[in-house]
Formats: structure tokens, C-alpha cells, sequence
């Protein structure tokens, strides 16, 4: 779920930056975006330092508040935002679970791509300079419980090219973007889901969610 809390809500006012600083490029990437499809790999290292095996997919966004994270390998998953739920389908479990996505948005760093109006208010952003060939954003979050302790965004000349977040618990996210799309016309029912017949439905489910009961 650690990815959920970096999937939904991120944003900024825009204000006079130097013109080559990683938030100048953000803008720049940003400007007239209103939806957005791209590829991603993504590892995670843990605490003591091992690293996972790298998951990869594809992704869409579109403002204000909808987004879709699917992964194809190793495993599947798909992640869903709607605009009122999240939905988290697990495909070899045969389960999905639903959250509301008030709860999840609060402090993601993804959704600014397509809504650059609240950053300054949710979290403290600063330059991260420049390495790995990337100007790099540092954010950190002005929430009491924050869901992760920061999160660097790393932009080339063109667009976001990286994403690295550390949760609570030490662990280390790296996720890698590719083929971004912008505006692109998206198929109807991205971001919908309808959970699959059959399968187990927990978590927050509300009377106009289609649902089905959890087996014993």
C-alpha cells in the first residue's frame, strides 16, 4: 500500500524560480497538462539495505484527482482512483480492496503532473541540486503523520524522468519513467473499476459500490 500513498495527491503554486532549478522544470513539464500516460520500473530497497525485484507497468493521470497504476510484471496489480475510492485489485489473490481516496491523497507526490495548485500548502519543497544527471526536488510533508518521510523528484531538460520516496518504516522506493504521453485521449473506463465476479471485495465499501461478498 506504500505506493497508494504516492499515487494520489501532490500539487503547487507556481512562483518566480531560477530557470534551470528542478521546480522550473517541473512547471515546464507541468504548464497546460492536463492528463498524462507513461511507463514506469520500479525496485524497492528495504531498511538493511536488499533489494526487491523490479516491477514494471504502465500509468495515466488526468486532473484533478484521477489515476491509474497498473503493474504487468513480475506480478499483477492495478491501482485505481476514481475520484472517490481507491481500488487495489490483486489479481493472483483474487481479492481487491477499496479505500476512500480522501484518505489516500492527502500526500502524494505524482498528481502534480496535472494539478500544480496546492504543493506549497502540503509540503515543504526544496532543490536537491543536480546528480545522476537529473535536477532533483526534494519535498517533505507538512502533515502531523506523514505516509512517508520524503520523496525527491528528478527531472531531466524534458520531463520527470525519476521518483524516490522513504517511507516510515526505511524503506527506499525508486521508480523510473519512460514514453510519457501528454494530454493523450485515454480509453474510456480508465479510471473506473468494477470489481471482477468471484473475487473478495474488503476494506471501505460504500452502498454504490459494486461489490460482491468476501467467501469464508
Amino acid at each position: 500500500m506504500r505506493l497508494i500513498a504516492a499515487l494520489v495527491a501532490l500539487a503547487f503554486a507556481t512562483h518566480a524560480v531560477a530557470a534551470d532549478s528542478a521546480r522550473a522544470r517541473m512547471e515546464a513539464f507541468s504548464k497546460g497538462l492536463h492528463a498524462v500516460s507513461g511507463s514506469f520500473s520500479q525496485s524497492v530497497t528495504d531498511a538493511n539495505g536488499h533489494r526487491g525485484d523490479a516491477s514494471r507497468g504502465t500509468l495515466a493521470l488526468e486532473a484533478p484527482r484521477q489515476f491509474r497504476w497498473e503493474t504487468t510484471a513480475p506480478y499483477q496489480q492495478t491501482i485505481v482512483a476514481d475520484g472517490s475510492k481507491v481500488w487495489v485489485y490483486e489479481p493472483d489473490l483474487e481479492q481487491v480492496s477499496v479505500r476512500g481516496q480522501s484518505a489516500a491523497e492527502a500526500h502524494s507526490p505524482l498528481t502534480v503532473l496535472t494539478n500544480l495548485s496546492q504543493l506549497d500548502s502540503q509540503f515543504k519543497a526544496s532543490e536537491g541540486g543536480e546528480h545522476d544527471g537529473f535536477a532533483w526536488l526534494r519535498l517533505t510533508s507538512k502533515a502531523k503523520e506523514p505516509e512517508f518521510e520524503y520523496a525527491e523528484l528528478g527531472f531531466d531538460a524534458a520531463s520527470l524522468q525519476r521518483m524516490r520516496f522513504k517511507d516510515q518504516l526505511g524503506n527506499l522506493t525508486e521508480i523510473r519513467f519512460a514514453d510519457w504521453k501528454r494530454n493523450p485521449s485515454l480509453p474510456a473506463g480508465t479510471f473506473t473499476f468494477t470489481p471482477p465476479k468471484g473475487v473478495d471485495v474488503v476494506g471501505d465499501v460504500k452502498p454504490d459500490a459494486e461489490v460482491f461478498p468476501v467467501r469464508d
